[in-house]
């Protein structure tokens, strides 16, 4: 289960963080500090607040950033990359109500050089991340 600052947007999530998790050091994720794990549309729904999430595209328009317009807490990401094998929802782990935080420590993180455009590249550093 995962869910927005004020509550007013909850959603149900299967995720399992010993596949990985991913941090990249593009311009919105470094902003927003975007720690997210990566699953198929399939695994995700959402409960409440349909009329209460807003989006925000840029660059290729790939990708829908989704947060709540009411507290503004960033809840997921949805798009389609082929790389990543086509549709896909990223939710941030910082969202998440239930997760074991020692889950979180010990889940895998892959870096992305999304500041540079390559995707497939580690950042040299990624501390700030």
């Amino acid at each position: 289960m995962g869910s927005c600052h004020c509550g007013a947007v909850r959603f149900e999530a299967q995720i399992d963080l010993s596949l990985g998790t991913n941090k990249c050091n593009c311009s919105i994720c470094t902003k927003i500090r975007n720690w997210n794990a990566i699953i198929q549309p399939s695994s995700f729904r959402l409960l409440t607040g349909v009329n209460d999430v807003s989006d925000y595209q840029f660059g290729r328009t790939s990708t829908r950033h989704v947060f709540c317009r009411h507290c503004g807490v960033h809840l997921f990401a949805r798009g389609h990359v082929k790389e990543v094998g086509g549709d896909y929802v990223a939710v941030q782990l910082a969202s998440l109500d239930d997760v074991d935080v020692q889950e979180l420590i010990a889940a895998p993180v892959r870096y992305a050089d999304g500041r540079h455009d390559n995707w497939a590249a580690r950042p040299d550093e990624t501390r700030h991340l």
